[in-house]
C-alpha cells in the first residue's frame, strides 16, 4: 500500500505546475530538515559529505530515492515518520532533477 500511495503521490506532483514548489522544498528538506549533505555529495546543493555515496555520480532514479529515504539503507537511517510523505518526494524530486541536469 505505501508504494502505491508513494506512485501516486509522484503521478500527482510530477506536474509542471508544482515543479518549483517541489523543487524548494526538495532543497529546503535536502539542506535543513533532513541535512543529507552532512553525508552525500550534490553539486547543486553545495553539499560534500563523504559517509553516505555521491549522489552527483550516483545519479538515482526517483523511485530508488524515495525507498531509500522512506526505508533507509546501510548507515542510512529511515525518514519515514520523520519528514512527511510530501518531504520525502520533494527531496526525491530534488536530488533527481539536481543530478540529470
Amino acid at each position: 500500500m505505501k508504494k502505491f500511495l508513494l506512485i501516486l503521490l509522484i503521478i500527482v506532483f510530477n506536474s509542471k505546475a508544482f515543479a518549483d514548489d517541489k523543487m524548494i522544498l526538495g532543497l529546503e528538506v535536502y539542506k535543513n530538515k533532513a541535512m543529507c549533505g552532512t553525508c552525500h555529495t550534490l553539486n547543486a546543493a553545495g553539499s560534500n559529505g563523504q559517509i553516505g555515496p555521491n549522489l552527483d555520480m550516483l545519479k538515482p532514479q526517483i523511485d530508488q530515492i524515495i525507498y531509500t529515504v522512506t526505508n533507509g539503507i546501510g548507515v542510512m537511517a529511515a525518514w519515514e515518520g520523520i519528514l512527511t510523505s510530501e518531504e520525502i518526494e520533494a527531496v526525491a524530486y530534488y536530488v533527481y532533477n539536481s543530478t540529470t541536469n
